[in-house]
């Protein structure tokens, strides 16, 4: 502090001034400690401060000097330059996180606000304002309820076509259970979410899910036979549900799905910065990111449910998940010994004994992979190679023209016969 002005507080200066008069006398010790509101303790060893250095002897040692705990210059440009240069789209928590992950610097949210404010980056966006509605108690079992819906978005860049990423949230604990890049939101999105779930956690009790066309049959999608029949038949995805078990609840409008709607809000934030981070530009490589990213993202948002004990039911050792879980075509075979589907012609072998299957009735089921059998009350009687996955069409048996593959409809990109699209070239291209 030498050679530099000091300047006394309010607060110094009274305590200056309460000790100048009890060293006169007009007020003792004990008075002094009630006019300061400090103890008599305290004021003992502040009026032997006064008496052996006088007024300095109230400035603490450090004043004047740096705090011990100021950030360095040359860390604090280096925050700066990253979030300049290279972590551009994150929000200040997670560029918080991104400092302390992949450049070993650990410095708090608060700070990090801070020195972009006062370098004049903003927030990427406004907080927006708590809405005065009461959140539904999540469920006490993990597996108890699962919430799954699709996300329309530029997710590589707004310079580029948009997609739709596909998640599964598990209700009680907010964990993601799966998630993946297609096209656009269609059956083949939910059978292959509902694929995951089940071969990797279980069979959970419920699904929570919206009135999307692949999940609920709308009223102008029925025959006058299903009319007659008192509209029985699901959809493909809700006809895997029911053989597996499982409760579909339907949601009665988009804010009773708040919790996946504010999961797809998250990811459009953090997602959407890491894959522009990775230089992301094709669905392949969008779906590689994922898996490590949702580790983390469990990690940091998952909660503890209210019980240990989880819901989810194991899979029979009888069932065939991948046959349930596929696309699902009852039809009858032609005289021709041939079952047509559009464009598509399967060819049915003679049976034992050179038996023919002509005008039996029988089930087509195409799987994820894109390859196709043939069931005979219940038994495999045909395999064929893999093909382009078909979006369901109504009335197949009737020999109507199949869905476009996917995608093939307003995108310049290459589709191989997988449970996912593959595409070779960027977005765009």
């Amino acid at each position: 502090m030498e050679g530099q002005k000091i300047f006394m507080s309010q607060r110094q200066l009274q305590k200056l001034e309460v000790m100048g008069l009890v060293e006169v006398g007009k007020i003792t010790l004990k008075e002094g400690a009630e006019k300061i509101g400090m103890s008599y303790r305290q004021t003992k060893r502040i009026r032997k401060r006064v008496q052996e250095k006088g007024g300095k002897g109230l400035i603490h040692g450090n004043t004047g000097n740096p705090s011990n705990h100021r950030m360095k210059e040359g860390i604090k440009a280096k925050v700066l330059h990253l979030s300049r240069k290279v972590y551009g789209e994150f929000n200040d928590q997670h560029f918080t996180e991104k400092l302390a992950e992949e450049e070993g610097i650990e410095v708090s949210r608060e700070t990090v606000r801070m020195i972009r404010r006062a370098a004049g980056i903003g927030p990427k966006r406004k907080r927006r304002g708590k809405k005065h509605r009461k959140r539904r108690e999540r469920r006490a079992q993990e597996g108890w309820m699962v919430l799954w819906d699709g996300s329309p978005h530029p997710w590589f860049g707004p310079d580029l076509p948009p997609c739709c990423l596909m998640a599964a949230l598990d209700d009680a604990t907010g964990s993601i259970l799966a998630a993946r890049f297609f096209v656009f939101e269609g059956t083949e999105g939910y059978l292959w979410l509902l694929w995951q779930i089940v071969t990797q956690y279980g069979i959970p009790i419920s699904i929570y899910q919206d009135r999307h066309g692949s999940l609920k049959r709308n009223d102008d999608h029925w025959t006058l036979e299903e009319e007659l029949a008192g509209r029985q038949e699901p959809t493909q995805v809700g006809q895997a549900l029911r053989t597996l078990g499982i409760q579909p609840i339907f949601a009665l409008s988009p804010q009773a799905k708040g919790r996946i709607e504010r999961l797809f809000a998250t990811l459009q934030d953090r997602l959407g910065a890491e894959l522009h981070l990775a230089k992301v530009t094709t669905l392949p490589q969008g779906n590689d990111l994922l898996p490590a990213f949702i580790r983390r993202f469990n990690h940091r948002f998952a909660v503890a449910p209210r019980q240990s004990e989880q819901a989810w039911r194991s899979v029979p050792k009888t069932l065939d998940v991948d046959r349930v879980i596929s696309f699902h075509y009852p039809t009858k075979v032609g005289l021709d010994n041939t079952v047509r589907l559009g464009d598509l012609l399967l060819d049915i072998p003679p049976g034992p004994l050179g038996r023919s299957y002509a005008k039996a009735r029988v089930e087509v089921r195409q799987f994820l992979n894109g390859s196709w059998k043939v069931y005979y009350q219940d038994r495999l009687i045909s395999k064929h190679p893999s093909t382009a996955l078909q979006e369901p069409i109504r009335a197949l048996r009737r020999n109507r023209s199949p869905a476009p593959a996917l995608g093939a409809e307003s995108h310049n990109w290459v589709y191989q016969a997988s449970a996912q699209p593959i595409y070779d070239k960027p977005f765009g291209s």
